[in-house]
């Protein structure tokens, strides 16, 4: 799926448009704003909604958005997590993270796709994972490690950078959380998107996973949220 290819299989909407021309929309104050895509409700293995409130503390859960062949992280890192001003992308567009949604705002959704060369998630083996901190020098709360680089991610601040080759933080995805059902939606992607770059670095690959080109349609209506262990069978550790 090259760059050409992938904008034929996303059509005319606005996400596609926005994401197949490098556009940002921008906010009145000069920072990025969500790109909107489709709400999306989040399942569970079982079928049935995932529920919020039933998610372990520091488990990871991996699922598709905005596109089936873009994963993503869900983790719970089991404390509110407030707002984050002053990210910035690759190109130094800033923007605001809005922090954490649930009944404690102790989850996060970020782009599973590594902003450097782009390792990410696939059902035979990543080299991208969350994992808990090991020494006094991480954030408390876990970091997102890709062996791949050995790039490190906050989750607790956006996903920015702490330490390797990558230069700017994972994409955020925009959670929103039903009070009532406690039911999690992905609604948008803020931040800086690699989606055209991975859709035409991994074409070979994907066209022989997706031969219809729905790997790069834009989801709509429920995907399947999974464990990270249940995802892939080889969760590379470094």
């Amino acid at each position: 799926m090259k760059r050409r290819s992938f904008i034929q299989a996303c059509g005319v909407g606005a996400g596609c448009v926005a994401v197949a021309g490098g556009l940002a929309q921008a906010a009145g104050n000069g920072e990025l704003r969500p790109r909107h895509y489709e709400r999306v409700r989040l399942l569970g293995h079982d079928g049935s909604p995932l529920l919020a409130s039933t998610l372990p503390d520091k488990q990871q859960y991996v699922f598709p958005y905005p596109y089936a062949a873009t994963p993503c992280f869900l983790i719970n890192l089991g404390e509110p997590m407030p707002p984050r001003n002053g990210l910035k992308t690759a190109d130094g567009e800033p923007y605001s993270w809005p922090g954490g949604v649930g009944p404690r705002r102790q989850l996060v959704a970020y782009s599973a796709i590594c902003a450097h060369k782009l390792a990410h998630p696939t059902p035979t083996l990543s080299y991208i994972s969350f994992r808990q901190a090991r020494n006094g020098d991480e954030p408390e709360s876990g970091v997102i490690s890709c062996c791949a680089e050995n790039s490190l991610y906050n989750p607790s601040q956006g996903a920015e950078v702490i330490s390797g080759p990558a230069r700017q933080p994972l994409a955020s995805i925009i959670m929103e959380h039903d009070d009532e059902t406690d039911e999690l939606f992905a609604v948008g992607t803020l931040g800086g998107e690699l989606f055209d770059r991975f859709f035409s670095d991994f074409e070979a690959r994907l066209s022989l996973e997706y031969p219809d080109g729905n790997g790069a349609k834009p989801l709509t209506g429920e995907v399947t949220a999974l464990t990270l262990a249940d995802y892939t069978n080889n969760i590379m550790r470094c």
